[in-house]
């Protein structure tokens, strides 16, 4: 299974709320980052660290799938395996 079909594969529900939590980090940060006043370095620093964060749950919850995906893909690579080069 490559990376794009991971990706369109449907995503479990917990990741679902995982992504919606890190999407969320990320606008809170880009809001405090873009802020026409000026703020305390700490608290730059921490928007950033939000960023980084948001951006890496939201990134890891995208391309997580069911377990009966995951397995049937498994499975379908090992009778892979025993074909002969043709396919057949």
């Amino acid at each position: 299974m490559n990376i794009v079909e991971r990706i369109k594969a449907p995503t479990p529900k917990f990741f679902k709320i995982l992504r919606s939590i890190g999407l969320a980090l990320l606008g809170i940060s880009g809001t405090i980052v873009a802020a026409p006043i000026v703020l305390p370095a700490v608290v730059e620093n921490a928007a950033g660290y939000l960023a980084v964060a948001g951006g890496v749950v939201s990134a890891v919850s995208q391309v997580t799938i069911p377990e009966e995906i995951l397995r049937k893909a498994q499975d379908d690579k090992k009778a892979n395996l025993n074909k002969a080069r043709d396919g057949d």
